[in-house]
């Protein structure tokens, strides 16, 4: 996988762009001036980002993956990550048909949902799982292989199904070893 040169990441524009990002040269990212990537963030082979999204450090953005900011935006905080073939929305259309969809109609004849989406800290995300507008995906969650998320969730759940469902707790011990991990970054 051949990343962007740090040159060509700053002639993007991004809002902002942290130390030692790496982001894939095969990767779409649409509207830069509206996306912040904080340090050591790494974003792989064909995904696509748009819209207002905030990726935090040591984020991890697996090949594959749809991150669709929109208006309100997507927040991932620090280590979260997304699994192959995530897909992470911020708005949807209106499917009754009571309302015209997609992006080639002006708003006045759509009902769109648009509700901003937070990945917590230390959450993360498994392959090919949804996640929808307006979501809260608490600190420490991590989420199932093809899971839907559709409602928030609570911290150091393990969650997964259809729509998803807390199963389990999740251990903590990552913690300690964040800390050890951010101590010898240090060093």
């Amino acid at each position: 996988m051949a990343y962007l040169t740090r040159e060509t990441l700053g002639d993007m524009g991004f809002k902002a762009l942290g130390e030692n990002v790496k982001v894939s040269d095969k990767a779409s990212i649409y509207n830069p001036e509206m996306i912040e990537i904080g340090d050591y963030s790494r974003i792989d082979d064909f995904c696509v980002l748009s819209g207002r999204i905030i990726i935090g450090q040591y984020v991890h953005v697996a090949p594959f993956c749809l991150i669709a900011g929109g208006e309100t935006g997507i927040t991932m905080d620090d280590f979260s990550g997304l699994a192959y073939s995530v897909q992470v929305f911020s708005q949807s259309d209106d499917y009754s048909g009571r309302t015209l969809t997609n992006p080639t109609v002006s708003d006045k004849y759509k009902n769109e949902r648009k509700a901003a989406v937070r990945i917590g800290r230390h959450v993360i995300i498994g392959a090919s799982s949804i996640v929808f507008p307006g979501v809260d995906l608490a600190d420490g969650c991590s989420v199932g292989a093809m899971t839907l998320v559709n409602k928030s969730t609570q911290p150091w759940g393990i969650y997964a199904g259809n729509p998803a469902r807390r199963i389990k707790e999740r251990k903590k011990d990552l913690l300690d070893l964040e800390a050890k991990f951010l101590k010898e970054q240090l060093e």
